[in-house]
């Protein structure tokens, strides 16, 4: 029997049905929050009964887990998740521990870890690794994934340590990795590269947002390292419009990897990213939302010859594989 951690415990991973593997609960700053948010735009109250309402009609859809990356850098708060989960009782919801940072290391970091001002081994790996193995701070919540990114500013010496420390994270705990890249400038190649040269095993890494990318060659260059393609920001319109994703997974469906490729939405019930305006954006992005894949996105892909072993295989398979 192979099991995942999930908020609320140990889960044989043949009972994780539908997946989406990249879905936020909340992105939020506690400084933010605790400094402008309290008395104006959050309340915590509000804000996990909203959730609450939000997942259990994406449960009521047939979706059965949540993948959701939100580690440092995207206020990952565990007891607010813990909450929330224990109010949807037919969705697991799987957390991720790592550092999202587009450039620069959080400056608790900095100064320590080989070679630094205090030479040591790097203490983001044993973070990492807590986490993974003894739970996230007291909850007792193990997280069940990786996280790093990426993105168009390439490997700067932060970001390269973060995502080493991934890698060896993964090498001494076996837990998979999503990294967060950029479509346009193909930074997932880069990603590869370093776990590659990590000793990292590929077929137990998503490349996100992968799917912003209509370029055939690019997302069958990643495939072909045995890494899954996470086809996940359906809804964000402004990166690459719906009907585009379709196309593209249908290519590559017909050209034989459906087996590499996971499906989500990356959208949440909250980011104070734009925390008065948070409603103002369901007008600008109509389609960002939990239910799109499997009310839009599903039709649109059996219209373009998709098969349903295929969708299964997606929704499914892979990401049973991924945690397997």
């Amino acid at each position: 029997m192979s099991v995942v951690n999930t908020v609320k415990g140990p889960v044989d991973v043949a009972d994780l049905g539908q997946t989406l593997m990249h879905e936020h609960v909340f992105v939020t700053a506690t400084e933010h929050v605790d400094n402008y948010g309290k008395g104006a735009w959050w309340d915590e109250e509000v804000r996990v009964a909203d959730a609450i309402g939000k997942l259990n009609a994406l449960a009521a859809k047939g979706v059965r887990t949540i993948a959701d990356p939100t580690v440092w850098g995207l206020g990952r708060h565990i007891p607010r998740i813990q909450r929330v989960a224990a109010g949807v009782p037919d969705l697991h919801v799987i957390v991720a521990t790592g550092i999202y940072s587009f450039e620069e290391l959080p400056h608790q970091y900095e100064h320590r870890g080989p070679g630094l001002l205090l030479d040591m081994p790097d203490p983001m790996i044993d973070d990492f690794v807590r986490d993974l193995t003894e739970g996230i701070a007291d909850t007792g919540v193990k997280a069940a994934f990786l996280k790093c990114v990426v993105d168009r500013q390439g490997l700067t010496p932060g970001v390269e340590r973060i995502c080493r420390a991934v890698a060896r994270a993964h090498a001494r705990t076996g837990a998979p990795i999503t990294v967060h890249t950029n479509s346009a400038t193909q930074s997932g190649t880069t990603a590869l590269d370093l776990f590659a040269e990590e000793g990292v095993d590929l077929t137990k890494v998503v490349v996100g947002h992968a799917g912003d990318s209509n370029d055939l060659d690019y997302l069958r260059r990643l495939a072909d390292t045995g890494a899954t393609l996470g086809m996940d920001r359906f809804g964000l319109d402004l990166y690459n419009p719906t009907p585009q994703r379709v196309a593209t997974i249908a290519a590559l469906c017909e050209r034989g990897y459906a087996e590499r490729m996971v499906l989500s939405h990356d959208t949440a019930c909250f980011m104070d990213y734009f925390p008065n305006e948070w409603d103002q954006v369901a007008v600008i992005a109509p389609n960002w939302r939990y239910d799109h894949i499997h009310d839009d996105v599903l039709p649109a892909l059996r219209a373009a010859g998709v098969t349903d072993a295929q969708i299964e295989q997606m929704l499914v398979v892979n990401p049973r594989r991924y945690f397997s």
